[in-house]
């Protein structure tokens, strides 16, 4: 059991990387505290299912719903760039403005998707063509657990279609625009001294960031067979544990190291979460406060553990410095 739960919490991990990817984008590339990210989550799931419902292919809904995102946050670009409204009023009123928006495109609070054929139905009707999942599950059994999954299939798509929008964002990132955007965030003033458009880079950076969230959404929204008007409450704070835990655990030294570092914390956080539910003293509605918990540590963990190799460092220095003196004075 405690196997498929870490399978589970990976699956649902993979698929909220790209959430995370999206918040790293506009919170550490733009330095951009955009909250709409609450309202696009929910609006990539509410386009790709009730396009789903109407008849469109679950791809194309998909896409579909990656456009909607990207323009809610090129619509929070405009508001702080062409508006003048400050980044984090910008981020709160298209948030609020999505949630009448989200209700007006599903038609009611939530929409089902349980008879519906969503990606990853396809998916597993292709997959189960290759007999993959006994060969797998036969590797999962003679390493000792007795439970397996039903398919590997999510995980395995997921794994690939995050991985090439990894390298993608690393190679948008290392262009000519990506690089105008990372100066973006570090200094406009600099970057516009050099003529560059920072009101289109914050735009077209924030329209991405949205993208990736809204892409997310809507693949939670078919991984979990509904999309719900309240989904999106807490997944700012989500994409934010995910990218400080990640940063903490794997370092940031280099654009494609952060990144992979991102997806690595969304696993970890909802592996960690999924075994925290564990414990019978809590419940799904400790949920939010095990989330603030684990933020807390990864905030605090970096910071003692470099204040303890500082003390270690000046621990050691004095030592030197006294055995010098003792071998001075003999």
């Amino acid at each position: 059991m405690w196997f498929i739960s870490v399978f589970g919490a990976f699956e649902a991990g993979i698929i909220y990387a790209l959430m995370a990817l999206g918040v790293y984008l506009s919170f550490r590339i733009l330095d951009f505290p955009d909250l709409t990210v609450d309202g696009s989550f929910v609006t990539g799931g509410a386009v790709a299912a009730i396009s789903i419902v109407n008849g469109v292919p679950p791809v194309l809904a998909t896409f579909y719903a990656f456009v909607a995102g990207f323009i809610a946050g090129m619509i929070t670009g405009i508001l702080n760039t062409k508006g003048k409204i400050n980044p984090l009023l910008s981020g709160i009123l298209m948030m609020i403005a999505l949630y009448s928006i989200n209700l007006r495109i599903m038609g009611k609070s939530n929409v089902a998707l349980l008879n519906e054929p969503t990606i990853f139905k396809q998916m597993e009707g292709f997959w189960g063509s290759l007999g993959i999942d006994s060969w797998l599950n036969n590797i999962v059994t003679a390493l000792g657990a007795s439970n397996v999954p039903g398919t590997w299939s999510i995980v395995i798509m997921m794994i690939i279609i995050t991985l090439v929008i990894k390298f993608l964002t690393d190679y948008f990132l290392k262009t000519e625009v990506g690089l105008a955007l990372r100066a973006t965030g570090d200094n406009e003033k600099m970057i516009r001294s050099f003529s560059a458009n920072t009101d289109i880079l914050t735009i077209v950076g924030l329209g991405i960031s949205n993208a990736l969230v809204a892409l997310s959404g809507a693949f939670i929204a078919q991984y979990g067979g509904f999309t719900d008007i309240g989904m999106g409450i807490g997944m700012i704070v989500i994409g934010l544990a995910s990218v400080i835990i990640g940063e903490a655990l794997f370092g940031t030294k280099t654009i494609a190291r952060t990144t992979l570092a991102v997806i690595g914390g969304a696993i970890v956080y909802r592996i960690v979460l999924t075994l925290a539910l564990k414990f019978d003293f809590l419940e799904a509605g400790d949920t939010k406060l095990i989330t603030a918990i684990i933020v807390i540590a990864a905030l605090i963990t970096p910071k003692l553990i470099a204040v303890r190799k500082e003390s270690v460092r000046k621990r050691k220095k004095r030592a030197m410095l006294a055995k010098g003196e003792g071998a001075n004075n003999a």
